[in-house]
Protein backbone atom coordinates (compact mmCIF):
# COMPACT_ATOMS: atom_id res chain seq x y z
CA UNK A 1 0.00 0.00 0.00
CA UNK A 2 2.83 2.26 -0.59
CA UNK A 3 1.48 4.01 -3.18
CA UNK A 4 -0.83 5.41 -0.91
CA UNK A 5 2.25 7.14 0.64
CA UNK A 6 1.91 10.61 -1.37
CA UNK A 7 -1.60 10.53 -0.76
CA UNK A 8 -2.80 13.08 2.62
CA UNK A 9 -6.04 11.22 3.21
CA UNK A 10 -6.84 7.49 2.94
CA UNK A 11 -10.34 6.76 2.92
CA UNK A 12 -10.90 3.10 4.00
CA UNK A 13 -14.16 1.72 1.93
CA UNK A 14 -15.85 -1.98 2.90
CA UNK A 15 -17.31 -3.42 -0.57
CA UNK A 16 -21.05 -4.31 0.47
CA UNK A 17 -22.55 -7.19 -1.69
CA UNK A 18 -25.23 -4.72 -3.09
CA UNK A 19 -22.37 -2.85 -4.84
CA UNK A 20 -21.97 -5.80 -7.59
CA UNK A 21 -23.55 -5.91 -10.26
CA UNK A 22 -25.43 -8.61 -12.68
CA UNK A 23 -21.59 -9.66 -14.06
CA UNK A 24 -20.49 -10.14 -10.17
CA UNK A 25 -18.00 -7.30 -10.23
CA UNK A 26 -18.93 -3.40 -8.94
CA UNK A 27 -20.42 -1.42 -10.45
CA UNK A 28 -18.73 1.20 -12.28
CA UNK A 29 -21.29 3.94 -10.15
CA UNK A 30 -20.12 2.69 -7.34
CA UNK A 31 -15.95 3.78 -8.05
CA UNK A 32 -17.91 7.66 -8.13
CA UNK A 33 -19.71 7.16 -4.52
CA UNK A 34 -16.51 5.98 -3.22
CA UNK A 35 -14.02 8.86 -4.43
CA UNK A 36 -17.02 11.09 -2.94
CA UNK A 37 -16.73 9.37 0.31
CA UNK A 38 -12.86 9.89 -0.09
CA UNK A 39 -13.43 13.57 -1.45
CA UNK A 40 -15.60 14.22 1.52
CA UNK A 41 -13.20 12.79 4.10
CA UNK A 42 -10.35 15.48 2.16
CA UNK A 43 -12.89 18.90 3.13
CA UNK A 44 -13.56 17.85 6.82
CA UNK A 45 -10.12 17.99 7.40
CA UNK A 46 -9.89 21.49 5.63
CA UNK A 47 -12.80 22.56 7.85
CA UNK A 48 -14.27 23.82 4.47
CA UNK A 49 -18.27 22.82 5.17
CA UNK A 50 -17.74 25.66 8.42
CA UNK A 51 -16.83 28.36 5.69
CA UNK A 52 -19.50 30.49 3.45
CA UNK A 53 -18.66 28.77 -0.21
CA UNK A 54 -19.69 24.70 -1.40
CA UNK A 55 -17.54 23.23 -3.45
CA UNK A 56 -19.06 21.78 -6.56
CA UNK A 57 -17.78 19.18 -8.99
CA UNK A 58 -17.25 20.60 -12.71
CA UNK A 59 -15.53 17.69 -14.04
CA UNK A 60 -14.89 14.32 -12.84
CA UNK A 61 -13.33 11.02 -14.68
CA UNK A 62 -12.43 7.37 -13.42
CA UNK A 63 -9.69 4.99 -15.02
CA UNK A 64 -11.48 1.35 -14.22
CA UNK A 65 -8.07 -0.62 -14.02
CA UNK A 66 -9.25 -4.09 -12.32
CA UNK A 67 -12.69 -5.33 -11.38
CA UNK A 68 -13.20 -5.11 -7.75
CA UNK A 69 -15.29 -8.13 -6.39
CA UNK A 70 -16.92 -8.48 -2.94
CA UNK A 71 -15.24 -9.05 -0.44
CA UNK A 72 -12.97 -6.56 0.14
CA UNK A 73 -11.59 -3.54 1.57
CA UNK A 74 -10.60 -0.30 -0.72
CA UNK A 75 -8.37 2.22 0.79
CA UNK A 76 -8.86 5.72 -1.49
CA UNK A 77 -6.26 8.21 -1.25
CA UNK A 78 -7.22 11.94 -2.27
CA UNK A 79 -4.84 14.79 -2.49
CA UNK A 80 -5.04 17.85 -4.36
CA UNK A 81 -2.84 18.09 -7.04
CA UNK A 82 -3.37 21.30 -9.04
CA UNK A 83 -4.74 24.96 -6.87
CA UNK A 84 -6.47 27.75 -8.80
CA UNK A 85 -7.81 31.07 -8.38
CA UNK A 86 -11.35 29.20 -8.04
CA UNK A 87 -11.24 25.73 -8.34
CA UNK A 88 -8.69 22.76 -7.74
CA UNK A 89 -7.83 19.55 -9.05
CA UNK A 90 -8.42 16.77 -6.81
CA UNK A 91 -6.50 13.17 -7.77
CA UNK A 92 -7.80 9.51 -6.26
CA UNK A 93 -6.14 5.78 -6.49
CA UNK A 94 -7.83 3.39 -5.19
CA UNK A 95 -6.33 -0.19 -3.86
CA UNK A 96 -7.39 -3.20 -3.46
CA UNK A 97 -6.52 -4.90 -0.45
CA UNK A 98 -7.83 -8.33 -1.76
CA UNK A 99 -5.24 -7.52 -4.76
CA UNK A 100 -2.58 -5.67 -3.31
CA UNK A 101 -2.64 -3.08 -6.14
CA UNK A 102 -4.38 0.00 -7.68
CA UNK A 103 -7.67 -0.99 -9.04
CA UNK A 104 -8.85 2.40 -10.46
CA UNK A 105 -7.70 6.10 -10.52
CA UNK A 106 -9.97 9.27 -10.74
CA UNK A 107 -9.77 12.83 -11.04
CA UNK A 108 -12.17 16.01 -10.01
CA UNK A 109 -12.15 19.50 -10.50
CA UNK A 110 -14.13 21.29 -7.96
CA UNK A 111 -15.02 24.85 -8.20
CA UNK A 112 -15.74 26.89 -4.85
CA UNK A 113 -19.03 28.79 -5.28
CA UNK A 114 -21.02 31.56 -3.08
CA UNK A 115 -23.79 29.41 -0.73
CA UNK A 116 -26.00 32.25 -1.20
CA UNK A 117 -25.82 33.42 -4.78
CA UNK A 118 -23.92 30.31 -6.20
CA UNK A 119 -21.12 32.68 -7.78
CA UNK A 120 -18.01 31.45 -8.23
CA UNK A 121 -15.65 32.89 -6.07
CA UNK A 122 -11.92 32.62 -4.88
CA UNK A 123 -10.89 29.53 -2.37
CA UNK A 124 -10.30 31.20 0.66
CA UNK A 125 -7.23 32.37 1.81
CA UNK A 126 -7.47 29.58 5.21
CA UNK A 127 -8.36 26.92 3.14
CA UNK A 128 -5.26 27.11 0.73
CA UNK A 129 -3.16 27.84 3.64
CA UNK A 130 -4.84 24.44 5.06
CA UNK A 131 -4.97 22.69 1.31
CA UNK A 132 -0.91 23.41 1.25
CA UNK A 133 -0.09 22.16 4.84
CA UNK A 134 -2.04 19.25 4.16
CA UNK A 135 -0.58 18.53 0.95
CA UNK A 136 3.16 19.25 2.26
CA UNK A 137 2.18 16.83 4.99
CA UNK A 138 3.44 14.30 2.64
CA UNK A 139 5.73 15.73 0.09
CA UNK A 140 3.72 17.47 -1.99
CA UNK A 141 4.70 21.27 -2.77
CA UNK A 142 1.76 23.10 -4.40
CA UNK A 143 1.93 26.54 -6.08
CA UNK A 144 -1.42 28.57 -7.07
CA UNK A 145 -1.63 28.75 -10.76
Amino acid sequence: MKELSVYPIVHRQTIAWGDMDAFGHVNNVQYYRYIESARIAYLMALNIFDQDIVTVVASSQCKYLKPVFYPDVLHIGARIEELRNSAFRMHYSLWSETQNQIVATGEAVMVCVDKLTSNKLAIPELIKQNIIAIEQSVGNNLALK
